[in-house]
């Protein structure tokens, strides 16, 4: 998958997927579907236009609150059958008009023949043009334009502001559901204060993303993937009030892994359910206990997770 920077034109027509696409969530995964879809099926690049970062970052001043890593996010397109993604800085765009935007980026740079997008896209100098607007614009040059609609679970649109609040609230079953796949990081290995490993629980570091909307704080049961393989995990994620921490981990302690040390390489944690919340113990001794009665009930857990084939 070819990675493009800058708004340089496509050697081939391409098929394109419009979005900022933070979690690749089941609505964003339809979108890039029909891109690729229509891409493989007409001769065209299958292709996705995105960002760098959120335009609500640099209009509002927001903190980056995303789903997933931008690393994490093309290694979804790539397995979706992406085979060109512009990633462009959003500062450098933000000022283009509609009208500039298809014809000088769609049209010029993209060298689109097909668009693809939500049903609530917009794009151009203060989100001024819409979906019905890009299709309106895009008639007149041959280029077709395919706006997707919402996608509902439990009532309500699929979103990525959703998937956020249940991931906040611990809800990780339903953020599971939305995203259409389980919720996690693959994120590398660093050292800790290795206290587990003389309790007899050796645990996985990995530092949490600045980037990344923090989950609820406490201990979860997860699917942890090494070398082809997975394990049950007991994940904490938190600040550790027992012990304490320099800032917020993941640490994960596997019960049934023996391999070697991971120390450098990028370890994948999947999220599975929440089991409790994180707490101060009184002592080692009562945290250590915690810690055994939460490696049973994540085994049950992922146990059950395997028998649904998740």
């Amino acid at each position: 998958m070819e990675i493009l920077k800058e708004l340089v034109r496509s050697s081939e027509p391409t098929s394109v997927a419009l979005g900022y696409f933070d979690g690749v969530h089941r609505g964003h995964r339809a979108v890039i579907g029909e891109a690729v879809r229509t891409g493989r099926e007409n001769g065209l690049l299958p292709t996705v236009f995105t960002l760098m970062q959120s335009p609500r970052t640099v209009l509002r001043g927001e903190k980056s609150n995303n789903i997933i890593t931008l690393d994490e996010k093309l290694a979804a397109f790539e397995e979706l059958g992406v085979e060109q993604v512009y990633l462009i800085d959003f500062t450098t765009i933000k000022d283009i008009t509609a009208q500039s935007f298809v014809s000088e980026v769609i049209g010029g740079c993209f060298n689109a023949r097909h668009i693809a997008c939500g049903f609530n896209y917009h794009f151009g100098a203060g989100a001024r043009g819409s979906g019905a607007q890009l299709e309106q614009m895009c008639s007149g040059s041959g280029i077709s334009v395919l706006a997707r609609p919402r996608i509902t679970l439990g009532g309500s649109p699929v979103s990525s502001t959703r998937i956020r609040a249940s991931i906040i609230a611990g809800e990780i079953p339903q953020a599971n559901d939305m995203l259409g796949r389980l919720y996690g990081f693959s994120l590398p290995v660093v050292h800790g204060r290795q206290l587990g490993r003389s309790w007899g629980t050796p645990t996985m570091n990995q530092v949490f993303p600045a980037e990344l909307v923090k989950p609820r704080f406490g201990v979860y049961a997860s699917r942890v993937s090494i070398d082809g393989k997975s394990f049950c995990g007991v994940t904490n994620i938190g600040i550790k009030p027992t012990v304490g921490s320099d800032g917020v981990l993941i640490e994960t302690w596997m019960p049934d892994y023996c391999g070697r040390e991971l120390y450098g390489e990028a370890a994948d944690v999947r999220l599975l359910e929440f089991i409790r919340g994180e707490r101060k113990f009184p002592d080692i001794g009562a945290l250590k206990e915690e810690i055994m009665r939460n490696g049973e009930q994540a085994k049950k857990i992922y146990e059950k997770m395997n028998k649904m084939q998740i």
